[in-house]
Protein backbone atom coordinates (compact mmCIF):
# COMPACT_ATOMS: atom_id res chain seq x y z
CA UNK A 1 0.00 0.00 0.00
CA UNK A 2 1.60 3.27 -0.81
CA UNK A 3 1.30 6.58 0.89
CA UNK A 4 -1.58 7.97 -0.72
CA UNK A 5 -3.62 4.46 -0.04
CA UNK A 6 -2.82 4.81 3.83
CA UNK A 7 -3.38 8.67 4.08
CA UNK A 8 -6.68 7.75 2.21
CA UNK A 9 -7.41 4.86 4.81
CA UNK A 10 -6.57 7.00 7.98
CA UNK A 11 -8.77 9.81 6.49
CA UNK A 12 -11.94 7.31 5.62
CA UNK A 13 -11.48 5.16 9.38
CA UNK A 14 -11.32 8.69 10.87
CA UNK A 15 -14.58 10.16 9.31
CA UNK A 16 -16.26 7.04 10.30
CA UNK A 17 -14.86 7.07 14.19
CA UNK A 18 -16.65 10.70 14.42
CA UNK A 19 -19.87 9.67 12.50
CA UNK A 20 -20.01 6.45 15.29
CA UNK A 21 -19.33 8.56 17.94
CA UNK A 22 -21.92 11.44 16.92
CA UNK A 23 -24.77 8.61 16.39
CA UNK A 24 -23.59 7.06 19.88
CA UNK A 25 -24.02 10.44 21.64
CA UNK A 26 -27.48 11.30 19.59
CA UNK A 27 -28.56 8.20 20.15
CA UNK A 28 -27.72 8.48 23.82
CA UNK A 29 -29.51 11.72 24.36
CA UNK A 30 -32.68 10.65 22.64
CA UNK A 31 -32.93 7.86 25.19
CA UNK A 32 -32.23 10.48 28.13
CA UNK A 33 -35.47 12.44 26.77
CA UNK A 34 -37.63 9.44 25.52
CA UNK A 35 -37.15 10.16 22.30
CA UNK A 36 -37.99 7.24 19.66
CA UNK A 37 -34.92 5.50 18.17
CA UNK A 38 -36.75 5.93 14.07
CA UNK A 39 -36.38 10.27 14.69
CA UNK A 40 -32.36 9.94 14.85
CA UNK A 41 -32.29 7.11 12.41
CA UNK A 42 -33.90 9.53 10.39
CA UNK A 43 -31.69 12.21 10.96
CA UNK A 44 -28.31 10.65 11.04
CA UNK A 45 -28.92 8.30 7.47
CA UNK A 46 -27.50 11.36 5.56
CA UNK A 47 -24.22 10.17 6.85
CA UNK A 48 -22.73 13.62 7.20
CA UNK A 49 -21.39 15.82 9.66
CA UNK A 50 -21.67 19.43 10.34
CA UNK A 51 -18.02 20.57 9.08
CA UNK A 52 -17.28 23.32 11.29
CA UNK A 53 -18.22 21.72 14.36
CA UNK A 54 -15.25 19.90 16.09
CA UNK A 55 -17.58 18.55 18.68
CA UNK A 56 -17.72 15.16 17.98
CA UNK A 57 -13.74 14.82 16.83
CA UNK A 58 -11.17 13.47 19.01
CA UNK A 59 -10.38 15.96 22.12
CA UNK A 60 -6.48 16.32 23.00
CA UNK A 61 -6.85 15.11 26.14
CA UNK A 62 -5.59 11.57 26.32
CA UNK A 63 -7.23 9.57 29.44
CA UNK A 64 -5.95 8.92 32.41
Amino acid sequence: MDTQDQARALMLRHQYMIRNREQCMLTRAADEVGMPAEAIARQAEHGKTHPNRAGYDRSHVGLS
